[in-house]
């Protein structure tokens, strides 16, 4: 089995992951699903992107990036809110 060789790029890191946070948010707002939901909305919307879009090519690709995309999404929503409820309770 090969592996698929795989770039990370301008695409992943300034608009992919941006994309998923952004489509993530408008769904929580539009759709108010429960919170114990929304990352795994995050992850399937990252998977979307990938395999549709990005790395429409190859699938084991597509699999790979979009739980990148998603988990990054994730992750960033986390660390900034984080951030943010910090810088609140020190002021």
């Amino acid at each position: 089995m090969d592996f698929p060789l795989i770039h990370t790029n301008f695409w992943d890191a300034v608009i992919a992951v941006p994309v998923v946070l952004i489509l993530t948010q408008l769904i929580k707002g539009f759709f108010k699903p429960k919170k114990k939901f929304i990352p795994y909305v995050a992850l399937i919307i990252g998977l979307l992107i990938s395999i549709l879009i990005s790395h429409k090519g190859h699938l084991v690709a597509g699999i790979f990036m979009g739980t990148f995309y998603g988990y990054a999404a994730i992750g960033s929503y986390a660390s900034l809110k984080t951030s943010l409820l910090s810088y609140r309770s020190d002021s």
